[in-house]
């Protein structure tokens, strides 16, 4: 095959893993790649929510462990499938990607548009003027 390295664009600079947060580096990461604010959402926040719901008596105590990691299962499936997405889409070749970018541009074009000084919502004026011998005296 020719052309540039496939996982080159999925993989992570050394430097860069390790400013990524915990969360993200434990679960290995690849594509989807959330903040520090979401990581800790993913993993404090649903452990507080199932404390609260446990606290509440609507779940069991077990909510407090498996909470987070359905959570943590989620996040690995949704990597996993945009890996799959991601993939898939580079193997199209750039003939088809060129023929789709051409089918789905809008048409930009300029309409020609009569202006009405006198328009009125509603109502269909006619921009012809009315000749003067056809005009109604309203004495008659």
């Amino acid at each position: 095959m020719t052309g540039p390295n496939r996982t080159a664009w999925a993989t992570i600079p050394a430097d860069e893993e390790r400013y990524r947060p915990l969360y993200a580096r434990l679960l290995g990461l690849r594509f989807v790649n959330p903040g520090g604010v979401l990581c800790f959402l993913f993993f404090e926040g649903t452990v507080a929510l199932a404390v609260l719901l446990a606290l509440a008596e609507l779940v069991t105590w077990w909510a407090v462990l498996v909470l987070p990691a359905v959570v943590a299962a989620m996040v690995k499936l949704n990597d996993m499938v945009a890996a799959i997405v991601v993939r898939s889409a580079a193997l199209v070749p750039e003939q088809e990607r060129d023929r789709f970018r051409r089918q789905m541009e809008p048409v930009v074009g300029r309409a020609r548009v009569e202006w009405l000084s006198h328009t009125v919502p509603g109502v269909v004026v006619n921009a012809d003027p009315v000749p003067p011998n056809r005009r109604t005296d309203p004495s008659d």
